[in-house]
């Protein structure tokens, strides 16, 4: 979908991660899911679930959209 519309999921979890002083093994551990996903997750190169993404603001102790903001794009077909 981002190579059609140019919209995607933005997030802040390596901020909160660091804040807490976790490493992306023990975030993994914690939410359930594998320390490659949170890594991939933080460079922007993955959108979570919307379950991955409440389970992790509900982690962190913070709404949904603290952590996870989505960026709208432009549909390429428009003229």
């Amino acid at each position: 979908m981002k190579e059609k519309f140019g919209d995607f999921i933005n997030n802040k979890v390596y901020e909160h991660r660091v804040l807490k002083r976790m490493s992306q093994k023990e975030l993994a551990d914690a939410v359930g899911v594998s320390k490659q996903t949170i890594f991939v997750m933080e460079k922007n190169n993955y959108s979570p679930s919307l379950v991955l993404a409440f389970r992790i603001a509900d982690f962190f102790n913070v709404d949904v959209k603290e952590i996870f903001t989505y960026v709208k794009g432009s549909d390429k077909n428009e003229n």
